[in-house]
């Protein structure tokens, strides 16, 4: 291998029934900073069949660059015919970067990629960067269960590659501008490539609602006590307008469903307001929220963690002090 020849940043834009995913747009955001910092193109890399109109949106987002394969076989995702697909390509055409969204898809598919194109592979991202010389992917993750982060880099292989879960940057203010060029690649897809055939699609209904998406958070740890007391948390969500989450330790506790759980095990979140009640505060849960724009904490303990990186920190019973931010809350709007 020449990792001289290796040149250029990619961006797997996964969709599903032609509509992107979130985490493409946001790794699009910082493969921009990345490529500018090497002074290489950034390619978003979008596979299925008839989704050549989202390239505009890729665009919008940052790209440079469009690669469509399409083929019916690619219509739903597979480990082996995208795993094919991805490999042929990245073969072909050398990008020296590699980014995956962390979702049910990217886990499946970004080791896969990896062992295919014998190369390394970092997951679950917090942080991505450049070295000095501009020679490596500086991948930055949680290690030892969340107790310490590790940086690394694959020295002796091409393409660099890392997934980051979703939430964990921000995407680019879409700009309708902003042109690509669009190319559409010769696929190499056979039906005796792909072992697994898709009879049904069954779709479950849920009633959930995207925490990663939501502008006011109100979220529950063990010192809630037990799953009623989340009522009291949901009357605060719905009074401000937000949503409920958790913390693991209250999932795993069955108070809430995991849909809903924040932190490095769950789910990475930004939004306007997050108010943690009875959440200690473990490293854990602070690598999923601590971006959040404004952190308010209740806790009996002063000491707990979560209080030291808060914007507002208040120590007091939440059975006590919940009530009396609804209270407050519903008089300013009535005076509104």
């Amino acid at each position: 291998m020449n990792i001289a020849d290796y040149k250029g940043v990619w961006v797997f834009a996964e969709q599903r029934e032609g509509e992107l995913q979130k985490v493409s747009l946001e790794l699009l955001g910082e493969g921009r900073k990345i490529a500018d910092k090497l002074g290489v193109k950034l390619t978003a890399l979008l596979l299925g069949d008839k989704i050549e109109a989202l390239s505009e949106t890729l665009a919008a987002y940052g790209a440079d660059q469009v690669l469509i394969a399409e083929n019916p076989l690619l219509s739903h995702y597979t480990t082996d015919g995208y795993t094919k697909v991805i490999c042929d390509l990245v073969n072909e055409r050398k990008p020296e970067i590699l980014f995956i969204g962390a979702t049910f898809i990217g886990r499946d598919l970004g080791p896969r990629v990896a062992a295919r194109l014998s190369t390394g592979l970092t997951a679950d991202c917090t942080s991505l960067d450049i070295d000095e010389e501009g020679r490596y992917l500086l991948a930055t993750r949680p290690a030892f269960g969340g107790n310490l982060m590790a940086t690394i880099a694959c020295s002796e292989h091409r393409p660099q590659m890392a997934t980051v879960r979703p939430g964990v940057f921000e995407k680019l203010d879409k700009n309708n501008k902003n042109s690509a060029s669009i190319e559409k690649v010769e696929v190499s897809l056979n039906e005796s490539d792909v072992r697994t055939e898709i009879l049904k699609i069954v779709k479950q209904k849920k009633d959930i609602a995207d925490i990663g998406e939501a502008n006011i958070i109100v979220s529950g740890g063990r010192g809630v006590g037990e799953k009623e007391s989340f009522k009291l948390l949901q009357d605060l969500a719905e009074v401000m307008g937000g949503t409920v989450a958790a913390s693991r330790a209250a999932v795993e506790n069955g108070w809430l469903e995991r849909d809903y759980q924040v932190g490095q095990t769950g789910k990475t979140v930004r939004p306007t307001i997050y108010i943690a009640c009875g959440i200690s505060g473990a490293i854990q849960h602070l690598a999923g929220m601590q971006d959040s724009d404004y952190i308010i904490a209740i806790n009996k303990d002063e000491t707990a963690p979560i209080m030291k990186v808060a914007d507002l920190a208040i120590v007091g019973d939440l059975n006590k002090v919940i009530p009396e931010i609804i209270t407050q809350v519903k008089a300013m709007k009535e005076e509104a």
